[in-house]
């Protein structure tokens, strides 16, 4: 474990004109874009469909929109589907490719669990593996929840792929230790390609990038494999979300951040993810490439002309460097989508614009 792995910061810090200056990788064939979280745009504050449509006047290629069980099927027999409809109809009239996250069970967003409570009374047992024998029920809610996704939004010719699940078999979070097995993802899988065959199948997971994170994955995993892993095994596109920079204690004044953005093991662990014979994953992308912070507070603070450490605003350029610098020559990345849009449009309401346009130079200057 190296020294460098650790950073012992202030999470303030001074904004600079850095992101000015640095190179831009070009990005040939792969489509850039984020992902639009609605209930974090709420978090800070702001109106969610004026927010989806000023970023949606970005010269982009693709959002990432989530369907949300529990706020469609709010209780038994009760379909609401309007807001996904306005999202979906929305980025299409604005000419833009969509990935539609189907869920059910987990999906993108804090708190990334999403199923209603009339289909689960109890909260899962803490360090269990959930089974399809033992929550039957369950699993054939969600497929149907999947089938009635498809069979309304397979219309749409904007939508040019399927999210299943957020990191499938992977812990929720550090807030709790269940794992959804193999299986049941498996059998999600199976029943979204009989309700689609046409359009390729997304899985992502977290990559670690940095020992001790390596290592806490590997011992929460290794009983199955992670989601990447999966992903590789039964999805048609792996993505990877890539986090370099995120607090691991507060100390005083001051927060011990993990810090693998210097990481010397990171690009031959995206190689090794890149398509190869016996996998049945055929494309790579960047799911969430880290571009707001990850600071202690799940809504990130917003700091008047000033920045938070874990991701200042020419963090966004060098962590889609770093992700564009690991695939170069014949395996081009699918896609990479930003996360952090919604906090860009807080920035830029509280005076600081230098987010959203850290975002708008990549996109002329990739080109």
């Amino acid at each position: 474990m190296g020294v460098l792995e650790f950073r012992l910061k202030k999470p303030i810090q001074p904004l600079t004109s850095a992101w000015q200056k640095l190179p831009v990788v070009r990005r040939g064939s792969t489509r850039l874009g984020f992902s639009f979280r609605p209930l974090q745009a709420a978090a800070f504050g702001l109106e969610v469909r004026p927010t989806l449509q000023a970023l949606l006047t970005h010269p982009f290629q693709i959002v990432r929109l989530g369907a949300y069980w529990n706020r469609m099927e709010p209780e038994p027999g009760l379909f609401q589907p309007d807001e996904l409809d306005w999202q979906v109809e929305t980025a299409e009239r604005a000419g833009k490719q969509i990935i539609l996250s189907l869920g059910p069970l987990k999906n993108f967003g804090y708190p990334e669990f999403f199923v209603p409570g009339h289909y689960l009374r109890q909260p899962f047992p803490e360090h269990k593996l959930i089974k399809p024998s033992e929550y039957p029920g369950l699993l054939q809610a969600a497929i149907e929840f999947i089938n009635r996704l498809v069979e309304r939004y397979k219309q749409y010719e904007s939508i040019i792929a399927w999210q299943l699940e957020h990191a499938a078999i992977d812990t929720l979070g550090v807030e709790h230790t269940w794992r959804l097995e193999t299986e049941f993802v498996t059998q999600e899988v199976a029943a979204l390609r009989k309700a689609d065959a046409t359009r390729p199948v997304i899985m992502n997971g977290y990559l670690p990038t940095t020992s001790l994170l390596r290592l806490w994955v590997w011992s929460m995993t290794h009983d199955q494999g992670d989601s990447l892993a999966l992903a590789q095994r039964i999805a048609n596109i792996v993505g990877i979300d890539y986090y370099p920079r995120f607090p691991f204690k507060p100390s005083g004044n001051k927060t011990l951040y993990y810090d693998g953005s210097q990481s010397p093991w990171l690009r031959n662990r995206i190689r090794k993810l890149l398509p190869r014979e016996g996998m049945t994953a055929k494309r790579l992308m960047i799911t969430e490439g880290q571009a707001e912070p990850w600071e202690v507070e799940t809504v990130p603070t917003n700091p008047i002309n000033q920045g938070l450490f874990s991701c200042l605003p020419e963090h966004l350029i060098s962590n889609y460097n770093t992700c564009m610098g690991c695939v170069e020559g014949q395996n081009p990345l699918y896609a990479y989508l930003f996360w952090g849009a919604e906090y860009w449009l807080l920035r830029k309401q509280s005076g600081d614009p230098s987010y959203l346009q850290t975002f708008d130079r990549i996109l002329e200057k990739s080109s």
